[in-house]
């Protein structure tokens, strides 16, 4: 993280949301991301949606969401973004297919303000899932972290990682 990063936050009554087609590419964004992500609409449809994937972000996380779409689930996590000007904010996501009929046209996210205490918590799991990351070959590394966040929530919370991840933002919203 770049010593000139600063924390952009938003009303935790606000909603940001937005649509892509099917390889992740915007094309909806509400004003609340635009705002909150600096971004004007020109700048924003068309483009993949990692434009705003911070650096920091475990490449782990985005397996378990793509893994999750592709089987035609949803995702729920905790997601660090950048911002145009290289600021960033944390969100609790909801990532789920969209479908017209039974075919799958696109992702709709809808995203939260991330609790403060959640947050500090999945930063701790986060940088492990960094670490792991680096010291692993980079083609298997995303799945590599992701088998072991999933390993570590079986084993030290005795739930899966969706329920864990709700659980996490459920205790911790009201702060």
């Amino acid at each position: 993280m770049a010593a000139t990063e600063q924390e952009v936050s938003f009303d935790r009554n606000e909603l940001i949301i937005t649509k892509t087609d099917l390889q992740g590419k915007i094309t909806y964004a509400n004003r609340t991301f635009m705002r909150v992500a600096n971004y004007v609409e020109a700048d924003l449809l068309g483009r993949d949606h990692n434009l705003i994937r911070h650096p920091s972000m475990p490449r782990g996380v985005f397996y378990g969401l793509w893994h999750a779409l592709k089987s035609g689930t949803e995702f729920f996590g905790f997601v660090k973004n950048y911002t145009s000007d290289k600021n960033y904010y944390w969100v609790f996501a909801n990532i789920t297919p969209d479908r017209i009929g039974t075919d799958v046209v696109g992702f709709y996210s809808v995203r939260r303000v991330a609790p403060k205490d959640a947050v500090q918590t999945i930063e701790g799991i986060y940088q492990k899932m960094r670490e792991l990351e680096q010291a692993t070959e980079r083609k298997q590394a995303p799945e590599v972290s992701w088998r072991w966040l999933v390993d570590l929530i079986h084993q030290q919370y005795h739930m899966e990682y969706e329920e864990y991840i709700i659980d996490l933002y459920q205790q911790h919203r009201s702060d």
